[in-house]
């Protein structure tokens, strides 16, 4: 499994990677409109639904989409300041293998379980790590009201294997608690990566095993029992890939594990949806593999009536998601996870955020990127 957090440099650049995130998809999209506006910036900017170019320009450039009223003056040289971060979250391959083999009367539930955990870890980040510049040179910095982001939801890997996986743009522009907006401290995003992805696991094993699937967990992270390990590795042909190039190039540092992902990366293709899962089936049967689900004992849920938003408010400012310490044991992370969890399902948030990204080992950080 890998997350990330890459800078996305100017508006220029970030505009260039909204189009890319848009139509870099592999599933035929019947014209509906790319990603969704998340974060409680965009609740504050009446934004929500599909992201469309003209409403990203313009959050690119400090202005509110809606009303054309300036919300912070662009920075840096040029007056093009940083535009933002893609944040990545990618699901355990096997959790990805196991959506691509399910019958589709099983596929909605894994998909919600992976959204789910997004807008937790999200959540998250918004509660720890959204911090904002103020005064002259941003020397003043103070915890901002949330963060403005926009998520794009994808299914594949670049060589089509299964790989759920969503970016979420984090703009460098958020609301202050006074109500004013301003440029964001990027440095608190990367400080906060590790925990924040070890929440979007732990929130999407939580919603995995609630839906009655079989999970292996080991430390803050889990894999499908019902996914053999080398059916697993067989659908990951992008990090073999990648993992061959670094070994005929001698690369071993992180910066070389991206120059192996640079060199073996393949121009998309456009594959319909239900062509792709005929495949996917094909290729487990060929490799021996017919898929059965491993189910046990659904967990249980509280009844919708039972949460409010009250409720749901005071699950978000939890101390334990609130303040999360790097040494913070696994089971408190686990508690304070399906907190979150339990929470964004029963809110049905399911137009809100994705995510994030943790660093693992170098190998891995590269390899299941799309």
């Amino acid at each position: 499994m890998v997350a990330s957090i890459s800078a996305r440099g100017g508006v220029e650049s970030a505009l260039g990677y909204y189009e890319h995130l848009g139509q870099d998809e592999y599933y035929m999209r019947d014209g509906e409109p790319p990603g969704g506006w998340a974060g409680e910036g965009a609740a504050r900017l009446s934004l929500s639904g599909p992201v469309t170019r003209s409403e990203f320009d313009a959050a690119l450039r400090g202005i509110d989409p809606k009303t054309g009223e300036r919300l912070a003056a662009m920075g840096g040289k040029n007056q093009n300041h940083a535009a933002g971060w893609d944040v990545t979250f990618s699901a355990p391959k096997s959790v990805s293998v196991q959506w691509a083999l399910s019958e589709p009367s099983d596929r909605p539930a894994i998909e919600r379980a992976h959204r789910v955990a997004v807008v937790a870890a999200t959540t998250y980040l918004e509660q720890t790590a959204a911090w904002a510049r103020r005064g002259k040179g941003g020397v003043i910095r103070e915890q901002t009201a949330g963060l403005l982001m926009a998520r794009f939801d994808h299914h594949t890997s670049r060589v089509l294997d299964p790989q759920l996986h969503s970016h979420v743009f984090v703009l460098n522009l958020a609301p202050r608690k006074d109500g004013t907006w301003g440029a964001i401290v990027s440095r608190e995003l990367y400080k906060a990566q590790k925990q924040a992805g070890a929440v979007y696991r732990q929130a999407m094993a939580a919603e995995l095993e609630r839906e009655g699937h079989a999970i292996e967990r080991s430390g803050d992270s889990f894999r499908m029992r019902a996914i053999p390990r080398e059916i697993e590795r067989g659908f990951s042909k992008r990090r073999q890939a990648i993992e061959a190039a670094a070994e005929t190039h001698g690369y071993t540092s992180a910066k070389g594990m991206q120059l192996a992902a640079l060199r073996t990366r393949r121009a998309k293709r456009d594959v319909h949806r239900d062509a792709l899962f005929e495949t996917w089936r094909a290729e487990a049967r060929a490799r021996g593999f017919e898929f059965r689900r491993e189910t046990v004992a659904r967990s249980p849920e509280p009844r919708p009536a039972q949460i409010d938003r009250r409720r749901l408010d005071r699950q978000s400012s939890h101390p334990a998601i609130r303040s999360a310490p790097r040494s913070q044991p696994v089971a408190r992370v686990d508690r304070a996870a399906a907190k979150l969890a339990s929470a964004t399902r029963v809110m049905d948030q399911r137009a809100e955020m994705p995510g994030l990204a943790v660093d693992l080992k170098q190998r891995q950080h590269a390899c299941d990127r799309d």
